[in-house]
């Protein structure tokens, strides 16, 4: 998955937008007309309904469990400014602009909102409605003083003066390095271990948005396999995409690569054209009440070739290799290697040859979150995590030849008390991509 190709997931308000556009009485309308002609597309079920909104209970349960992180991990207090943090913990979506706009969770007593003062009616609304109401304090600065010492105001009245800030992996540098020298009483650390011991492992709730959101993906994905047609464009099959989960009822989107192009993992901006026994890679997925899905479908206009069907097999079994090796107390990079070997040994290798990426990534509220399922993990303080229930990744092996064609099967996965197990059926065949669905 790109990230540049699912620029809807970039703010919590975006989000928002995209689901506010659905909405739109003359978008229906133009849309209906435009499902008209692609019936698979205008059978597909609308599921918005089926999605529950996060309570401020549960949200109020998160900051609990973050004070006990920071009291197992020493840190005082942590600053969220940026990301998806903000909206976990309370309810807020902070923008990326070069004022601090920020949330200071600390171990003990209450949190605190920096904010620019002509933003303190916006800050106070948003509060009001979260988990926060009005026990979080309000402190604001204006356009010619330093907000990188109210930081330090704020902390101080709280007891902590010389105490250690953990500051989000989200935050621009130039704050947490102002903050640093306005502040130079303070220890700043990374709030990772917070932040991601919090978010890593999903309740019901969570597990129950990331299932809706791949079973909406694998809807419309199976929707548009139906409706493509020699001569469309990945482009025009894209907006199919759009047209299929406006229809399902969440924001969404795909990218869709072609014959040589799919031999690239993250694709290509060169224009595309669908022709007969065109091999096609559909990547993506869609959002719900914030928890994202990520999915990969590679299949055929027409009838594949042996090549294709040896390395589609190749692929699934490396893809089933890592689902029952994940298990818990397993290092992350274990489970890469299984599904590596199966490739490998197949004749694609060695290494990061044919398959050139890792097997896959955490995902939440972010597409991609900690850890990962590869060796030396990309995660703060820990390059070797072992999994916990809770877990939740993408699993998606692949192979790529370039000049060719490249075979991707992705789907998310939980990691169970006793094994793992896939969101969604997986794919049997290259001929029957789909099978037989139960939904």
């Amino acid at each position: 998955m790109s990230f540049t190709r699912r620029r809807f997931l970039s703010t919590g308000l975006a989000t928002a937008a995209g689901a506010a556009a659905i909405a739109k009485p003359g978008v229906v309308a133009a849309q209906a007309a435009s499902t008209a002609t692609f019936p698979a597309i205008a059978r597909l079920p609308t599921l918005s309904a089926q999605a529950r909104a996060f309570t401020n209970a549960e949200r109020q349960t998160r900051i609990e469990r973050a004070r006990q992180l920071m009291a197992e991990n020493r840190i005082d207090a942590i600053l969220i400014s940026g990301g998806t943090s903000g909206r976990y913990f309370a309810d807020l979506r902070m923008g990326g602009s070069e004022r601090l706009w920020a949330l200071v969770v600390a171990a003990k007593g209450k949190p605190f909102v920096v904010t620019p003062a002509f933003e303190e009616a916006r800050a106070r609304e948003a509060l009001d409605v979260g988990p926060l109401g009005k026990e979080a304090q309000v402190l604001t600065w204006q356009e010619d003083e330093s907000p990188f010492a109210l930081v330090g105001k704020g902390l101080r009245d709280r007891g902590i003066a010389t105490g250690t800030l953990g500051i989000d992996e989200n935050t621009k540098f130039v704050f947490a390095d102002s903050i640093r020298a306005a502040n130079p009483h303070l220890n700043l650390v990374s709030a990772t271990p917070v932040t991601a011991g919090c978010r890593m492992i999903k309740d019901t709730h969570e597990l129950e948005c990331m299932r809706l959101a791949s079973k909406a993906t694998l809807l419309v994905y199976r929707a548009v396999a139906q409706s493509v047609r020699v001569g469309m464009t990945n482009a025009e099959v894209e907006n199919l995409v759009q047209l299929a989960y406006a229809k399902v009822g969440f924001p969404g989107e795909a990218s869709l690569n072609i014959d040589e192009f799919t031999a690239l993992p993250h694709g290509s901006a060169q224009p595309q054209t669908l022709r007969e026994g065109s091999i096609l890679m559909l990547d993506d997925g869609c959002t719900v009440e914030g928890y994202q899905s990520d999915l990969t479908r590679t299949f055929v206009l027409g009838k594949p070739t042996d090549k294709m069907k040896k390395v589609f097999d190749v692929v699934k079994t490396a893809q089933t290799a890592a689902l029952k090796t994940a298990r818990p107390g397993i290092v992350a990079g274990d489970v890469d290697a299984a599904a590596r070997k199966v490739i490998v040994d197949a004749g694609y290798g060695p290494g990061f040859r044919y398959f050139t990426h890792r097997l896959g990534h955490g995902i939440g509220m972010d597409g991609h979150e900690w850890p990962y399922f590869v060796k030396n993990n990309m995660f703060g303080w820990d390059v070797a995590p072992r999994l916990k229930a809770g877990m939740t990744f993408s699993d998606e092996p692949g192979v790529y030849i370039k000049g060719e064609f490249g075979i991707r099967l992705e789907d998310d996965l939980v990691i169970t008390p006793d094994g793992a197990e896939l969101l969604t059926p997986q794919s049997p065949s290259i001929d029957d991509p789909f099978g037989g669905m139960a939904y």
